[in-house]
């Protein structure tokens, strides 16, 4: 009916050497699948096995596929990184659609499950409800939810302001109420402004209101770790952020700490951020990109990332394309 569309056993040509789609393991591409579901319970495995979960934070999807690529079985969309890459701050500028939007991107292409800062849930109760729903319509595994006043801070900063106790609870609540699948993980901020009891009595609030999971923020030193872990019975996460107050840790010390998984929100983000920055200095000055070619991904590499052949032989009415 549609003779555009090819069969798994059409043939396409991948750097001169004809290959058929069931001899390219990448082949799949998210336009024959539907959005991936039951994600969450696919996190919640990693808990319920005490498997350590590293995950490593994806601003967008080209991110998310290098991750996968290295072979992360967890991505996070951190709300600093994501409002970064649109060259704003992270104090509560994006909107949910802008957010969910996003986090679709990501998981169908990756197809892996995606833990997503939601920050104050955009709201009070109803409004965390919908956030949730949204995500979870797009696939989403876990969605993090702090207890600051909006507009929120980065936790590691100073002059956080924090909702009461019992106000949190009740979005968790709400949000818990909306869920089917997607796990729910609630950050506390009140070590730094509260003291660890105080934050670690938060905590304990947030899991009987219906929290899968305690991400506490901006923890200074073991001690404050540890005390953590010997008081909370549910999965902790743990943040591994640069230029913070938490000092940089392996995945190895979080595990022997107790803490079951540990997010990297903006390292890559960073690290791209800079690899940019220099290119586009070295660009202005001299007026050519010769000198960093030997530093770019090469197209024979992007396309196997994207997996650009996949898509190509989908449509018959592409030429197929041998590369350079």
């Amino acid at each position: 009916m549609f003779p555009q569309l090819l069969k798994f056993e059409k043939e396409f040509i991948e750097d001169g050497v004809i290959m058929t789609r069931e001899e390219n393991s990448s082949a799949s591409v998210w336009l024959e699948q539907p959005l991936p579901t039951g994600l969450g319970a696919e996190m919640a495995k990693y808990w319920e096995t005490n498997q350590f979960l590293s995950i490593a934070g994806a601003h967008d999807p080209m991110a998310g596929l290098l991750a996968r690529k290295a072979g992360f079985n967890a991505l996070y969309l951190s709300g600093a990184a994501l409002t970064a890459s649109m060259g704003l701050p992270d104090l509560g500028l994006v909107t949910m659609e802008e957010l969910v939007t996003r986090a679709q991107a990501i998981v169908r292409v990756t197809r892996l499950p995606l833990l997503v800062d939601g920050d104050t849930g955009f709201g009070e109760a109803l409004n965390t409800m919908r956030l949730v729903r949204q995500l979870e319509d797009v696939g989403v595994a876990a969605v993090q939810l702090e207890d600051q006043v909006l507009p929120k801070k980065c936790g590691h900063l100073n002059g956080k302001q924090l909702v009461t106790p019992d106000h949190m609870a009740e979005k968790i609540a709400a949000a818990s109420r909306a869920r089917r699948d997607l796990r729910i993980v609630a950050r506390t901020d009140a070590a730094a402004s509260e003291g660890i009891d105080a934050a670690i009595a938060r905590a304990k609030l947030y899991v009987e209101a219906g929290a899968d999971a305690i991400f506490p923020e901006a923890l200074h030193d073991e001690e404050q770790f540890r005390a953590f872990s010997a008081a909370i019975d549910v999965p902790l996460l743990a943040n591994m952020t640069e230029f913070g107050r938490t000092k940089q840790t392996s995945a190895a010390e979080f595990d022997a700490m107790g803490y079951a998984m540990a997010i990297w929100p903006v390292s890559g983000l960073r690290i791209a951020a800079r690899a940019m920055e220099k290119f586009y200095d070295e660009l202005a000055a001299t007026g050519t990109a010769e000198g960093t070619i030997d530093q770019m991904q090469t197209r024979a590499e992007l396309y196997d990332v994207i997996n650009y052949f996949g898509y190509e032989s989908l449509d018959s009415k592409i030429q197929r394309t041998v590369l350079p």
